[in-house]
Formats: C-alpha cells, structure tokens, sequence
C-alpha cells in the first residue's frame, strides 16, 4: 500500500481516532503492527490468542493496541519501560514470536523541524511557523508510510516467553484504607492485609527506606 491509500484506509483511521491526532509516533506503531502480523500471518486477537509487548510508553504504543488486539484490560499488553522503538509479537497457538525494533537512523532528524517543535511546543511558534511544522509532520508522517520494513525495522524472530492468560482474582479488603484489593496484591504488615499504596504511606515504609 502507498502513504495515501494507508492514509485512508481504515485501520489507520481507527488508530488516530483511538490516539486522538495523527503524528509519527502513532504511524511508526501502525508500521510496526503491520510487520509484526503479517511476518507471524495472523489476525486480529478477540482474545488473548495474541501477546503485544512494547518496550516503551509513547505515541506508537496505541497503534499496537488497536492493530493486534492487545490490551491492558484483556492482560495481553505488556509494557517493558526499556524507552526503545521496540515491539513483539507473541502468538500462544504457534508459540512463534516475532520483534521489531526502529532502527538508528532511519528517520533522520531534521534540524528544522525539531527547531519548530521546540517552540510549538513551548508555544512561541508564529501561525506561519505553526504551519511549517504540520507540513513538514506530514512529510515524516509519509516517509514512514512509503518506507520498507526492512529500512525501518529490526526484524528478528525471538524466543517467545509466554505469559499465563489472565485470571480472575478475588478481592480482599485493605485493612488500613478499606478499598477493594486483589487478594494477590495485599501485603502482610502488622498482621494486617493492606494494599499495596498503603504500604508505602506507611510511616514504617518510611523508616525501612
């Protein structure tokens, strides 16, 4: 597909519906999604029978989510705080996996157009220059839509480390603040059951620090 027909096409509308504006990040995520799927040959997960982890929190993560079906709610969606341009893709049946990472130096930086960020988002950018940054946003926008997956991802097949399916866990309650908790997440103090925030509050949290 071209940067104009994937500009148009309905999963990418759905993911910036989902991430509220379109800019590189969520587009680097779709690409990556895109990868991922079609290098493991599946669909979109109803269920767990996928497993997305992403090895960052930014823009792209939300395009994972909507493209494979991964989500915190279903506990398929794995976050690793490792600040990477980095996914995997695990699929239970096959037990195959599959990561991407954004290689170093496929999206060049444009002296210009971080120098027009910096003050878009300090909001000291003119209506002109205000201008200037969406286009030139655009064309990176494009350039990762008409890009090869090979000259923008690391591709290698991994070792899939399974996670078990989510359980559902009974609720015990917080013998400090009252509040409903997972049972498996109440820790033991002063032979009370307390969550996990309590725990921390706790003036002996502090002194053990």
């Amino acid at each position: 597909m071209t940067a104009e027909e994937i500009l148009w096409s309905e999963d990418f509308k759905k993911c910036i519906d989902f991430h509220g504006h379109i800019c590189p990040g969520v587009t680097i995520g779709f690409q990556a999604a895109r990868v991922l799927m079609e290098r493991l040959g599946v669909q979109k997960a109803p269920d767990e029978e996928l497993v997305a982890i992403v090895e960052n929190d930014s823009c792209s993560a939300d395009a994972i989510q909507i493209m494979t079906g991964c989500t915190f709610g279903k506990g398929n969606f794995i976050f690793k705080n490792y600040g990477k341009q980095a996914f995997s893709l695990i699929d239970r049946k096959r037990e195959k996996a599959i990561r991407v990472c954004l290689l170093a130096g496929a999206l060049e930086g444009d002296p210009e157009r971080l120098s027009l960020f910096e003050k878009v988002r300090t909001e000291k950018a003119s209506p002109e220059e205000k201008d200037r940054y969406q286009q030139l946003q655009q064309g990176r926008i494009r350039n990762i839509l008409d890009a090869t997956a090979e000259s923008l991802f690391k591709i290698e097949e991994i070792s899939p480390d399974i996670p078990p399916k989510a359980m559902i866990m009974e609720s015990g309650i917080c013998d400090s603040c009252g509040e409903s908790t997972k049972i498996d997440l109440l820790r033991k103090m002063n032979d009370k059951e307390v969550c996990i925030p309590c725990v921390h509050r706790s003036p002996q949290s502090d002194q053990s620090a």
